[in-house]
């Protein structure tokens, strides 16, 4: 289960990495807690961090039940697989918010083949 703690540190370093992102727009839009309103850059800084953290459940339970039930390397590739699609999904989503769905996508897969996965292993048992 290694990989897959490495993996697990990864992925909490990519949402520490959007929650930097929003808070640095924060500042450099001048936008005074709580308030969420501002430029479309800032808002948009803002959503990728939290539809990040929406993710994690989603991501996390099934990374390591598939870990768990499946094997480290399966659930660790299906990890890193997540964390490429949210940085892409950032990086679209920063330059543009029409420019995020491949990331989305990539993302999302990576949690239905972790639940697969998941499944597997439970059914091979």
């Amino acid at each position: 289960m290694n990989l897959t703690a490495w993996i697990t540190l990864a992925v909490l370093g990519v949402y520490l990495w959007t929650g930097i992102n929003a808070g640095a727009a924060r500042v450099k839009y001048n936008v005074k807690a709580p308030s969420m309103d501002g430029p479309v850059a800032f808002q948009s800084a803002q959503r990728v961090q939290m539809n990040t953290l929406e993710q994690l459940p989603l991501l996390l339970a099934p990374l390591w039940l598939c870990a768990l039930f499946l094997g480290d390397a399966w659930a660790a590739a299906g990890g890193a697989l997540w964390c490429i699609g949210r940085i892409m999904y950032a990086l679209g989503y920063y330059k543009d918010p029409a420019k995020r769905e491949a990331g989305f996508v990539i993302g999302m897969a990576a949690c239905g083949l972790l639940i697969a996965g998941t499944c597997v292993g439970l059914i091979l048992r």
